[in-house]
């Protein structure tokens, strides 16, 4: 365990990292929001009213980072439950009601966006509305604009690299200088696969008292749960003195 100022932090991974960076990659929910307790919370509630019984530690190993169409599909391949239609708009309009009065920006985003030196975007697995409407409530739609990418843009969603290499290319970075912060599993492969720096951020809320896991083909370069030290973790992210 590692210090800067008063942050802790853990170097999860025994690689040098790059001596510099070009683009920092940030996920959307459960990192720039703290949405995911939310969302998760409320599948697990719609699934129990068609007899699926889960709990939060398996919807957050089976479907944290991952596309809602890749969510169904896991629940039709493991429960052989074939959700109507109307579930998805019913699962949809609940959820951003329920943003609308509970979600909440991640301690420390704001300051870390807006002291960081260098080029930023989002890569979220969300729909397009879900992720602009959860930035906008969150007060941090003015700081992404246009940079802002998701699964609907590529072929293949997360763990699949596509997602990062499409948004470093349209940014005009090389991946092997992209940092890619991220909070579930899923996200962490599609950001190694990707040949891409990833370190793992576990202070949402979906991840408190949680032990959290991480597999080989998981591990991130470090591990941080607190955004208010971020700008000190690396020397490229306050720019020249």
């Amino acid at each position: 365990m590692f210090s800067a100022r008063s942050c802790r932090y853990t170097k999860a991974m025994d690689t040098q990292a790059p001596l510099a960076f070009d683009l920092v990659i940030f996920d959307c929910d459960g990192v720039l929001i703290d949405s995911e307790i939310i969302s998760l919370s409320m599948l697990i509630a719609e699934l129990a009213e068609r007899g699926v019984d889960v709990d939060l530690d398996y919807v957050s190993r089976n479907f944290l980072g991952r596309s809602y169409p890749t969510v169904m599909q896991t629940i039709r391949d493991q429960f052989g439950l074939d959700l109507p239609p109307e579930f998805e708009d019913h699962y949809r309009a609940r959820l951003l009601s329920a943003f609308e009065t509970d979600l909440k920006v991640m301690p420390g985003i704001r300051g870390v966006i807006d002291g960081l030196a260098l080029p930023h975007c989002v890569a979220t697995s969300s729909s397009p509305p879900r992720a602009e409407m959860s930035l906008r409530l969150t007060g941090l739609g003015d700081l992404v604009g246009p940079r802002l990418f998701t699964a609907s843009m590529v072929a293949n969603g997360k763990p699949a690299p596509d997602l990062f290499l499409h948004a470093a290319r349209e940014c005009g970075a090389d991946p092997a200088r992209c940092l890619v912060i991220e909070d579930s599993l899923t996200g962490i492969r599609a950001g190694l696969a990707a040949g891409m720096t990833v370190w793992r951020f576990t202070g949402g809320s979906h991840m408190a008292g949680r032990q959290l896991t991480q597999p080989p083909d998981a591990t991130p370069h470090l591990v941080f749960d607190d955004f208010t030290c971020f700008l000190d973790l690396h020397p490229d992210f306050r720019g020249p003195k």
